[in-house]
């Protein structure tokens, strides 16, 4: 699929095991392409990171961006799975729990993802025909 501005684009902790396998279930899912990706780490993403006003070295939450709206935290996963096939978007009933209470289960888990999950010593390396979906390399 071509790339088009309103295409998803999730920016990750390209290091992180969690984000990984989140990052690999979506490509998984998203039958028709259209999720592009890009880790914190990368330039694009430290562009990102700054542009919002947030420290280079904030990993501890993904950002997704849809054209000019930026989501943050429990919204990245909610605007993520609203945006997949099949039965992904019924999870977005979710969106029902107050933000104060998702956000705060969010950072619970990003706190603690390397030791719950572990980490990496470098981002993926996608394979050759994957590699159109990610932005950073």
């Amino acid at each position: 699929m071509e790339n088009n501005p309103l295409n998803p684009i999730l920016f990750f902790d390209g290091v992180c095991n969690f984000c990984d396998s989140s990052v690999q279930f979506i490509i998984r899912q998203d039958k028709k392409g259209v999720f592009r990706f890009a880790s914190l780490q990368s330039e694009m993403g430290q562009t990102k990171l700054k542009g919002l006003g947030l420290s280079p070295d904030n990993y501890h939450t993904a950002l997704l961006a849809v054209g000019d709206r930026i989501y943050q935290k429990s919204d990245v996963g909610l605007e993520t799975v609203r945006r997949l096939g099949t039965l992904w978007p019924l999870l977005y009933v979710l969106k029902l729990i107050p933000r104060p209470i998702r956000d705060y289960v969010y950072d619970m888990v990003a706190k603690n993802r390397y030791r719950w999950f572990g980490r990496k010593e470098a981002c993926l390396i996608p394979s050759a025909d994957l590699r159109k979906r990610f932005l950073d390399l």
